[in-house]
């Protein structure tokens, strides 16, 4: 089965970390470049972060920057997301995306920051 699941979500008090994983399946992985999207309640959906194929290459919206850090593990089918410092405003929920011929969603997982 062709699918994303994303898990490591939770409510984390404002400056806490979180590490968020992605793991794929049914796909080749290691072929496609991975990326991490957010969308807070009542905002559009927006790009936090992107990876290429071997990791070589990384870039980062600019409100996570410094903050973020996303990795990958192509022997294990995942792709991560390290965030650190986190703020109320990185409150949303987070989808890893393959980019895939047909883009691959996953279900996301909820960040809750409290302040």
């Amino acid at each position: 089965q062709v699918q994303l699941v994303e898990s490591g979500g939770g409510l984390v008090q404002a400056g806490g970390s979180l590490r968020l994983s992605c793991v794929a399946s049914g796909f080749g992985f290691s072929r496609y470049r991975m990326n991490w999207y957010r969308q807070a309640p009542g905002k559009e959906r927006e790009l936090v972060a992107t990876i290429s194929t071997t990791g070589g290459y990384t870039n980062y919206a600019d409100s996570v920057k410094g903050r973020f850090t996303i990795s990958r593990d192509n022997a294990k089918n995942t792709v991560y997301l390290q965030m650190n410092s986190l703020k109320p405003e990185d409150t949303a929920v987070y989808y890893c995306r393959a980019d895939t011929l047909r883009p691959l969603w996953g279900q996301g997982t909820q960040v809750t920051v409290s302040s």
